[in-house]
């Protein structure tokens, strides 16, 4: 277990206005694609060895220019409607590649383009009908992505800028863009960097991945008119073939259980902190322990019932874009602010009960009872 879990929140400094980290985020964690990258098949392992070498790429040129401007401000007010590019990649790295399909125009014969143009914009309803969020950055940012990038390319990813989806190997995993979760929680990363800006590593960048696993399984939820108790809170469901044994590549409701496959290897997934794992790979374990925030949302959610994207999404909507979260956060930081917010939106009644009982759920207590205690 972490000696911090329970730790008072500390304000930290934040970072210089208008700077943000800009992590190079997939979907699928490197320690699945490496298990996957030693496999006897060389049909299993070579796309899986590529994949990781692309992504290892990508991270060592993110960390050199880590550090980004964002851009002014938009002089026109943002609209209500998303602004939707996707181009076809055509099996290249370069991107975006060329436009198949702008905003408002027909669907064609590319179900990728036409399921990236559908999974953006529930990501942009969602965010907007809910919490009255104008698309990534709340200044109407145009929502691109591209489809069919390189060659057995397994993962999808958010680069800073836009959205981008392999085809999949056909053996292990489908196309990226079948899960709508998936491009939520690469486009939640987006709203990440713009908001709270929180690192990429350790408890901060696990924090980072289970915000885009909330909101990713949020607008799954939203999609399909699913409450707290209908959905089935799995991330990725859909993605892995019929020869994969698992549901999904990760499980809110239930950390570690998502996969258990010769292949793959069994889902790492801790759902409390008594399992809380200490590792130097995957920036410090983000794809691994960010299953205990991601519980301790389940948990809240199913306690207070309905929608899960109003109360239980609302006060980690709060939490996210509220200002007080700082970027190095930790899990006991963010438990405390939600604390805080039930309280500030809803009073001393059952969401900040039950905000507090899922975290103690998860081993994280010691939470003051409200928001005039931060």
């Amino acid at each position: 277990m972490d000696a911090n879990a329970n730790a008072r929140p500390v304000r930290r400094a934040r970072p210089a206005h208008g700077h943000r980290h800009t992590a190079f985020c997939t979907i699928v964690p490197p320690h699945v694609l490496d298990k996957l990258s030693h496999a006897e098949d060389a049909s299993l392992a070579d796309p899986a060895r590529r994949t990781l070498e692309h992504d290892a790429f990508q991270r060592t040129r993110r960390r050199i220019t880590t550090v980004r401007g964002i851009p002014a401000a938009r002089a026109a007010a943002p609209s209500d409607k998303p602004q939707r590019t996707i181009c076809d990649a055509q099996h290249k790295t370069s991107l975006p590649g060329r436009k198949t399909r702008g905003e408002g125009d027909q669907a064609g014969g590319d179900d990728s383009v036409n399921r990236a143009y559908d999974g953006l914009g529930a990501t942009f309803e969602l965010f907007f009908k809910a919490y009255g969020r104008r698309s990534i950055d709340d200044s109407g940012l145009p929502l691109n992505a591209s489809v069919h990038y390189s060659e057995d390319y397994n993962n999808a990813f958010w680069d800073g800028e836009q959205m981008v989806f392999g085809d999949g190997d056909g053996e292990v995993f489908q196309d990226f863009t079948i899960p709508v979760d998936v491009m939520a929680h690469e486009l939640t990363h987006g709203v990440t960097q713009y908001t709270a800006n929180l690192e990429y590593f350790g408890q901060s960048g696990a924090l980072n991945e289970s915000l885009s696993d909330v909101f990713g399984s949020l607008v799954k939820q939203h999609v399909l008119g699913h409450g707290a108790e209908e959905a089935d809170w799995l991330i990725g469901a859909g993605l892995l073939t019929d020869r994969v044994t698992g549901v999904a590549l990760r499980s809110m409701k239930a950390p570690g259980t998502a996969y258990d496959d010769d292949v793959l290897g069994k889902d790492p997934q801790p759902g409390t902190m008594d399992d809380y794992v200490r590792t130097s790979r995957d920036n410090g374990g983000v794809h691994i322990n960010s299953g205990i925030p991601n519980h301790a949302f389940y948990l809240a959610a199913t306690a207070l019932g309905g929608n899960a994207w109003e109360r239980a999404g609302q006060i980690w909507y709060d939490v996210l874009t509220g200002g007080d979260l700082a970027s190095d956060a930790e899990f006991a930081d963010f438990a405390q602010l939600t604390v805080a917010a039930a309280h500030a939106r809803y009073g001393e009644g059952e969401e900040q009960a039950a905000v507090r009982e899922a975290w103690a759920g998860v081993g994280i207590t010691d939470l003051r009872a409200h928001a005039g205690a931060r």
